[in-house]
């Protein structure tokens, strides 16, 4: 193991540079990186440098080789649900900011099962996502755990996307049933990061950050990354995340790894995106994953529209959610009101089944990497 945790290797890297040596990539600087078998993380700046744009049709051809190899024919279908919107932190960009006005809920056990039992009834999911604001006095570890143990016995693999926990409690939820853990930096702009995250525990950097060490030494079976696009140059974003992804593969190498790359939604409040990623910059990010790294999940959520997740679909993704409530209690206990943010593609669960089969591929509803263990 490297004797840095990565809050520490973080600050060998200055953003600046690396935005620069990004933007000064040539075509000659793309051609040899998907000439390449093995990339590194040079190519692969390469690869989402505005350098790349022309070459979005052999980047396509090339993800699709490998996602091919990887994961088959395979789509897994997952589905979140959400447990409360109650938070302390005041982040700028998200419908669930503390100062927002809006109804609080934290589900009882018995919402939870009401909440259980209608998306067992809309879809054969197996892999569920439990997801919470950030509240730890409320709805804390202990709160998430009792969660896991209520659902477990619906579902054949249960992940998280909650505030970031202790060691032991990643320990403790793993004994619980928890197969995997999400947690978005949303942005490795130290300096810009408080401006985004004024108050609250995710206004600590570090924190934030050592929490993926946290999960590794833990043994958490499957972490997840992502950055939120729409705060920082999103190419700077996912390269750093590229560095991060690499650590925590080289330090805690029996881990299973998923990354996302959710675009900023329209949510409660006024902040608007500092940047905006067009389509076709969203499938360039896709592809330079998929050819930077041929094992590594990546999700695309129902933040995306119905056309562009089809068209996806086997260029890289190998995982997408379906029939998505953003809110508290949607899918049974209570109206849709209280989303965390818009979801684009409101299709069923089965129509986006219908439509991954209508492209020859298979769905997966449960977690692989667990069937294969």
């Amino acid at each position: 193991m490297t004797s840095k945790d990565f809050k520490e290797q973080i600050n060998e890297y200055n953003w600046d540079e690396i935005q620069s040596q990004i933007y000064a990539k040539s075509p000659a600087d793309v051609e040899i990186a998907l000439g390449k078998d093995k990339r590194n993380l040079d190519d692969f700046m390469a690869l989402v440098s505005p350098a790349a744009a022309p070459y979005l049709e052999p980047m396509a051809a090339l993800s699709r080789k490998y996602t091919q190899q990887r994961f088959g024919n395979t789509i897994q279908f997952y589905i979140p649900l959400y447990l409360t919107n109650s938070c302390t932190n005041h982040c700028v960009y998200c419908g669930f900011n503390h100062n927002n006005q809006i109804h609080r809920i934290i589900l009882t056990d018995s919402q939870i099962m009401q909440e259980t039992e209608a998306i067992k009834k809309i879809g054969d999911f197996q892999h569920i996502l439990l997801v919470t604001g950030e509240n730890p006095r409320d709805a804390g570890a202990g709160y998430i755990e009792n969660a896991i143990r209520l659902v477990k016995p619906y579902f054949s693999s249960i992940s998280i996307e909650v505030q970031p926990l202790k060691e032991l409690e990643y320990r403790q939820l793993s004994e619980a049933g928890m197969n995997a853990v999400y947690c978005y930096q949303e942005t490795y702009h130290k300096e810009r990061y408080k401006v985004y995250h004024p108050k609250g525990m995710k206004s600590k950097f570090d924190w934030r950050l050592d929490a993926f060490d946290r999960m590794g030494k833990a043994g958490v079976h499957k972490i997840g990354l992502g950055v939120l696009i729409g705060l920082e140059d999103w190419r700077t974003d996912v390269t750093m995340m590229a560095l991060h992804l690499r650590y925590l593969q080289k330090t805690y190498w029996q881990t299973k790894y998923s990354i996302s790359f959710p675009r900023m939604r329209p949510h409660e409040g006024l902040f608007q995106p500092n940047v905006i990623m067009s389509d076709k910059e969203l499938a360039q990010l896709i592809f330079a994953y998929r050819i930077f790294d041929r094992d590594i999940e990546i999700t695309l959520s129902t933040r995306e529209n119905e056309n562009f997740r089809n068209h996806m679909t086997g260029l890289g993704i190998t995982s997408l959610s379906a029939g998505s409530r953003t809110d508290p209690g949607g899918y049974a206990v209570y109206s849709r009101e209280l989303e965390q943010f818009a979801v684009n593609d409101d299709r069923s669960p089965d129509e986006v089944y219908s439509a991954v089969k209508r492209q020859g591929r298979e769905v997966v509803w449960k977690d692989w990497d667990l069937n294969l263990q």
